[in-house]
């Protein structure tokens, strides 16, 4: 027997004491379905409601008065205030044998306000939602429908 034929020898005797186990691996596969556990109806009912509305409308009148002067002035007055009247002056220029300054009139501007309140009926809608949860034979009952 020859070198080589010793080694392969035992090659051939390690192969036999060896032995080969099959593997297995196990994989895990997860799904998942829908599954009703109760219903519910939902209705919603529409009122409507009258209420008034109010509001205070403010309103501004305007009373102007003439008031005559003739009166010759030096220099042009300027408008002015007294209390919760407004003057306002009206000047005119008068050709005589010099020029004078006449202060023919004065606007007197009173303002008053006047606030009326108001009310209109007005119809304002509301939704209001009920909820029932209907029983496992009530179920079957829908879905036949």
């Amino acid at each position: 027997m020859t070198q080589h034929d010793s080694d392969s020898s035992a090659q051939r005797s390690e192969d036999a004491e060896t032995e080969i186990v099959p593997l297995a691996e196990e994989t895990l596969h997860v799904d998942k379905r829908d599954v009703a556990t109760g219903r519910v109806r939902i209705s919603t009912k529409t009122e409507i409601v009258e209420e008034l509305a109010r509001a205070a409308l403010e309103s501004e009148t305007v009373e102007v008065t003439r008031v005559p002067i003739d009166r010759i002035v030096d220099q042009a007055p300027g408008i002015r205030t007294e209390g919760d009247v407004t003057i306002i002056p009206i000047l005119e220029e008068v050709l005589v044998v010099e020029k004078r300054l006449v202060l023919k009139e004065e606007l007197h501007v009173r303002k008053t306000i006047a606030t009326d309140n108001f009310e209109i009926p007005v119809q304002l809608r509301k939704q209001r939602a009920t909820v029932e949860r209907l029983s496992g034979d009530e179920d079957d009952a829908v879905e036949q429908r």
